[in-house]
């Protein structure tokens, strides 16, 4: 079945919403502007409640069905922006210096404002619709926080739907899996002491550059060689810095990066043997090695049974072909992760079409996904809450 009329009617009305939140771009918890618009839109489609502050800053509409009781499902979108310098050159683009809807969530909001919209004018189902505006997805963990404020609970939520843009992926096509679909993520820093000395007279001192070298190599082991090679995992280090000038050997060199992988049992695989490699680096050198690592957003898990049921309304949006139901996962994180922890749900992608990728600076959301994403939404909504 093709995407609803009425979605596709409602698609100037949709990208004005957008472009709107694509000028005026937040970050983090601080998406005050956006959360306003976002609440003062659901008040004018008739939401019967609407609850600001969820999470620190998101926001929930509720829309009860009017054929009859049922349960609850959730439907999030995701609202903060990047801080990112914008080259898009788009006529929309970011008035605000530093900050860009680089990864889309502007689009995610304007979409599921689409489809609350439609939902609270028809409310062709039995049960209760919660539209869940979030913060801070970029980093902030404000799913974490929307689900620790009690937000399942507040609203009977029983089921919850999330849902992302791909570039790379065409336009009116979706990608889902069950399982694993992305991957926890983990952040670690290193401060390696040495000794410093003239670059001429290396053997005086203790080279924190060379020992830094050795830890950056021996890192690209633990996929390679300490890990199941089933078991995806992803070791980067993202930033060195250290010494002055030409010819002196620093006596620090500082090291960060990141960690990605689809298991939890390999995270802590990999966190251990970073931390023995910095042990032994440090001892055969002569060096000291300080070794800080924080896990950050779980694996992002599709409940089996919803991401079959996602992926049976995205092919009545977009047909059989339209959809993949066993995408690979990817390495990013998603601290949508959290909400599939504390309910059953699926995460699924759209796609962007052939545009640059999530926070590259030239990104910009494809008003052409609209239609295919609000669709999207309300068979979610109907067919789930179907009486």
């Amino acid at each position: 079945m093709p995407i609803l009329n009425r979605a596709a009617e409602m698609q100037e009305e949709i990208t004005a919403w957008r472009r709107h939140l694509h000028k005026e771009p937040e970050i983090g918890f601080e998406v005050f502007k956006t959360a306003a618009f976002v609440a003062q839109k659901l008040e004018e489609f008739g939401c019967d409640e609407v609850v600001n502050g969820i999470g620190r800053s998101g926001v929930v509409g509720i829309i009860a069905g009017r054929l009859g009781s049922g349960p609850a499902i959730g439907l999030r979108a995701d609202m903060d922006a990047l801080p990112i310098l914008e080259t898009s050159g788009a006529p929309h683009a970011s008035t605000i210096a530093g900050k860009a809807h680089a990864c889309g969530h502007d689009g995610h909001t304007a979409m599921l404002l689409g489809a609350a919209k439609y939902l609270a004018e028809t409310r062709n189902f039995a049960g209760t619709v919660a539209v869940i505006f979030q913060p801070a997805e970029e980093g902030g963990g404000g799913g974490r926080e929307m689900v620790k404020d009690g937000m399942m609970e507040r609203f009977g939520i029983g089921r919850v739907f999330g849902m992302h843009n791909l570039p790379g992926l065409p336009v009116g096509r979706f990608a889902v899996t069950a399982g694993p679909i992305m991957a926890a993520t983990a952040e670690f820093d290193i401060r390696i002491r040495g000794k410093g000395s003239h670059a001429a007279m290396p053997h005086k001192g203790v080279d924190p550059v060379v020992v830094a070298s050795q830890v950056v190599l021996a890192f690209q082991t633990i996929a390679a060689r300490t890990i199941d090679p089933i078991d995806s995992v992803v070791v980067s280090v993202t930033k060195i810095s250290g010494g002055d000038a030409y010819n002196v050997i620093p006596e620090h060199v500082n090291l960060a990066g990141t960690v990605r992988a689809l298991k939890m049992e390999a995270m802590s695989t990999a966190e251990e043997r970073m931390r023995t490699i910095c042990a032994g680096m440090a001892q055969a050198n002569g060096a000291e090695i300080n070794f800080r690592f924080r896990t950050n957003y779980p694996v992002t898990d599709n409940h089996p049974e919803e991401a079959a049921f996602a992926g049976t309304v995205a092919a009545e949006v977009s047909g059989e072909a339209g959809i993949d139901r066993n995408a690979p996962p990817l390495m990013a994180g998603e601290d949508f992760s959290y909400m599939l922890n504390a309910r059953p749900g699926a995460f699924i992608f759209i796609g962007n079409g052939d545009t640059p990728n999530l926070h590259h600076p030239a990104y910009d959301f494809n008003d052409e996904v609209t239609p295919y994403g609000v669709s999207y939404w309300i068979r979610v909504a109907e067919t789930a809450l179907a009486p």
